[in-house]
């Protein structure tokens, strides 16, 4: 970019010189003419090559905090499911009307002891005593209203609110086998190149090949992983700390 100014100064003083050396008097206002065109281009050229980027940068971080804010409704929903069925889903229908019907049981744990009938035993009589823990159910309260009150953006949350129209969220969801144990595992994710699909494709293609601790990494903006236990997305804390 630096080198694109330098140029196009060099350009200019050459311009200047070739005039004054070797054009008539008489056609200099023509050539003047044309050489204010040639500047007005060049400066052009130079002032959208840092402006470009710089707005790019602001449609691609308010687009992100969007599509993100999706993201954690569809990781609230899937951690939800998972409490309540031991699983994730791969369906957003069924996601939805899980949403829409399902319970969380209300617990309460207490501790007490017990007597133990066979150390009692063992011990001739004398009356011996165990901890155990009580979980005592208390009650049910709808998931639905847990996680969403009176918002009903669940039912919108497979639709990507940004770029593309029409796109929605891919989702995927499974199980680890590790030591003989299945865990479940799910992810969700959309391309940058959805989101960002109206925007330069030259900057598009820079952003799908960033890595950085400040940056969203690879291709999509992604939540969860098919290849190991992680809930988490791939955004830095900063979309975090901007709620």
């Amino acid at each position: 970019m630096i080198l694109y100014v330098i140029l196009a100064i060099v350009i200019t003083i050459g311009l200047v010189w070739l005039i004054d050396k070797f054009i008539p008097s008489k056609l200099r206002p023509v050539v003047m003419i044309a050489l204010w065109v040639v500047i007005g281009f060049l400066a052009y050229n130079t002032f959208m090559s840092i402006y470009k980027p710089i707005q790019f940068n602001q449609i691609k971080n308010k687009r992100y905090a969007l599509v993100i804010k999706s993201l954690k409704d569809i990781r609230d929903a899937q951690l939800a499911h998972k409490q309540v069925t031991g699983r994730f889903s791969n369906n957003f229908d069924d996601l939805v009307k899980f949403i829409d019907t399902a319970e969380f049981t209300i617990t309460q744990r207490r501790d007490t002891s017990v007597l133990d009938v066979e150390m009692t035993k063992r011990f001739g009589g004398v009356e011996t005593f165990k901890d155990e823990v009580l979980i005592d159910t208390l009650g049910f309260v709808s998931v639905k209203d847990s996680l969403f009150g009176s918002d009903d953006r669940y039912k919108t949350m497979m639709n990507v609110p940004v770029g593309e129209e029409g796109a929605k969220f891919e989702l995927k969801a499974g199980f680890l086998e590790e030591s003989d144990i299945k865990i479940p595992v799910f992810e969700a994710l959309v391309k940058k190149a959805v989101v960002l699909n109206d925007q330069d494709k030259d900057l598009v293609r820079q952003e799908e090949e960033v890595v950085s601790v400040e940056g969203v990494n690879g291709d999509a903006i992604r939540l969860g992983s098919m290849e190991e236990v992680n809930t988490t997305g791939n955004w830095p804390k900063i979309y975090d700390t901007k709620e």
